[in-house]
């Protein structure tokens, strides 16, 4: 075999290193599973936010089958001091997709590893690797008529949970805080070492993915948006499929009337009476979710005008906003739960209330209700045919569920978006006491002064919320560092000595959640 010459290094790392450490990735994983051709590359370059896509060009790719191969991995890469940046599914398009942090990092794809372990039925959990992909889940839920069902982010069929769970994603059922629902991980770490945490390393245990603490310090969220570890398994619960499930929405004709829609949903979710993670859309979410596009109603460039979204709303029926929730149980509990809600609707004075039986399979209902019943699938990708030209960087603030705070957001968000002339396209999703305000910033990837625009305007996002005490959960890898900062430099001091002694050659994702041991105190 050649030696190989590639224009793309690691940080740090001269071609004959690189060479060598690659010889070694082959006769580990074979040939087929080294990837280090333009056109093998391919797939791993794609990115959707606003940079160039050699910013954050891989130099390599490896997939591996095993945990074994893995651990020899992460010894090659000791060895050479080689970068690696993991991924699962690498379909976390709102965030980054399969691109490293780093022009150069080698990517280790998981998505061979793809073995649903097991499935326990009576005590509702599953066990996977971490290619399993949702689609795949459900299939195999479906194919075997297991009475379980999954909570999934949107766009699902084609991600899956490790990825999601790993970098805290949420879903829309009564399980929709992911992590909060994960029991149990193996972690291969950067010494090779194969941690379980929990109950997970005592031997015979029958308890990994039912108990989750295990006894002296947990250690699972320590894993979750960092680069402390490579993740092989991972557990988590299964909800019992209900003998019913009824789906609605609530459409509301103007956008200051959120404050009471939050205010009157806060104390449903907090006694559980609707038991799911409940979705607030704005109308060109909804819009484009069903499939419209910006160049039916206007090919003018800048923000879409709100007279324009309000003959959207008069054309399709959508709101300003658009809730959507459901009930879960048996007939009797929906039914009583079911006349809480439409009497605190009806007190309310607002809202237009519509059944699954009243919306048939019209979108966005039908895909929402899916979502909400644990059935996958890829509806909200037409998100991205909105205005065109495949920019999309996903900005979500937390908020108190709380009308106000959501008011305030919303207004703040919109400004900003509409100065750079981009729409204000979010969502919120309720929790009983925070609020996850997504929002799907859209811009023309092929056109450079639009995506200078969409960095200016993201960078802008960040630091007028962080003025007003909020920050985002989950972000991009083109901003990863700057949102590190809004969270302080105790946090990042501490974030940085778990990465010494756990990864001191720092060969684990640099740059992840803003941990590199490499650049941290060194500007």
């Amino acid at each position: 075999m050649p030696e190989q010459n590639n224009a793309v290094l690691p940080r740090g790392v001269v071609q004959e290193e690189f060479n060598k450490a690659i010889e070694k990735f082959r006769v580990l994983l074979g040939e087929e599973s080294v990837l280090v051709q333009a056109d093998q590359l391919l797939a791993y370059n794609k990115i959707m936010m606003s940079v160039e896509n050699a910013a954050h060009a891989p130099s390599a790719a490896l997939t591996a089958t095993t945990v074994e191969q893995v651990q020899g991995v992460v010894r090659i890469c000791n060895e050479h001091r080689i970068p690696i940046w993991t991924i699962s599914t690498g379909r976390n398009f709102g965030y980054g997709s399969a691109a490293p942090s780093q022009r150069g990092q080698v990517i280790l794809d998981l998505k061979k590893m793809n073995k649903i372990i097991k499935i326990d039925t009576d005590m509702c959990y599953a066990l996977v690797e971490p290619g399993v992909t949702y689609g795949q889940l459900y299939d195999y839920i479906e194919e075997n008529n297991l009475p379980v069902m999954l909570s999934f982010s949107a766009p699902s069929a084609i991600a899956g949970p490790v990825g999601n769970t790993m970098d805290r994603g949420v879903g829309y059922t009564p399980y929709g805080e992911h992590f909060m629902m994960q029991c149990g991980m193996e972690v291969v770490l950067a010494n090779g070492d194969v941690y379980r945490t929990g109950m997970g390393g005592v031997k015979g245990s029958n308890t990994w993915q039912i108990f989750k603490w295990g006894y002296g310090p947990t250690l699972d969220g320590m894993f979750t948006q960092a680069n402390y570890g490579i993740t092989t398994k991972m557990g988590f619960w299964l909800m019992p499929k209900p003998p019913v499930f009824k789906p609605f929405e609530v459409i509301f004709e103007n956008e200051e009337d959120i404050v009471e829609i939050v205010d009157l949903l806060r104390p449903l979710r907090m006694s559980g009476t609707i038991p799911n993670s409940v979705v607030i859309a704005s109308t060109l979410w909804e819009a484009g979710s069903a499939h419209l596009r910006r160049s039916d109603y206007i090919t003018e460039p800048g923000h879409t005008p709100d007279s324009v979204i309000k003959q959207m709303q008069q054309d399709t029926g959508m709101g300003a906003w658009n809730l959507y929730a459901a009930l879960y149980g048996t007939r009797e509990q929906v039914d009583v739960n079911w006349k809480i809600v439409t009497d605190a609707f009806t007190k309310l004075g607002k809202g237009r209330i519509v059944t699954q039986e009243e919306a048939g399979a019209k979108q966005p209902f039908k895909y929402r209700a899916e979502l909400m019943s644990g059935v996958p699938n890829l509806q909200e990708f037409g998100l991205y045919n909105w205005r065109g030209g495949g920019g999309s960087m996903w900005f979500a603030p937390v908020s108190e569920a709380r009308g106000s705070e959501c008011e305030k957001q919303a207004r703040m968000a919109k400004r900003i978006l509409h100065k750079h002339g981009l729409d204000y396209v979010a969502e919120f999703i309720v929790a009983p006491r925070d609020m996850h305000h997504v929002i799907d910033v859209l811009f023309d990837r092929t056109s450079a002064e639009e995506t200078r625009r969409a960095d200016v305007c993201f960078n802008e996002l960040l630091d007028e919320f962080e003025k007003e005490g909020y920050a985002v959960y989950r972000v991009n890898t083109r901003f990863q560092e700057r949102v590190a900062q809004s969270y302080g430099p105790v946090k990042r001091d501490v974030d940085h000595a778990i990465k010494r002694a756990l990864d001191p050659n720092n060969i684990l994702a640099p740059g992840r959640s803003g941990i590199d041991l490499d650049t941290y105190k060194k500007a």
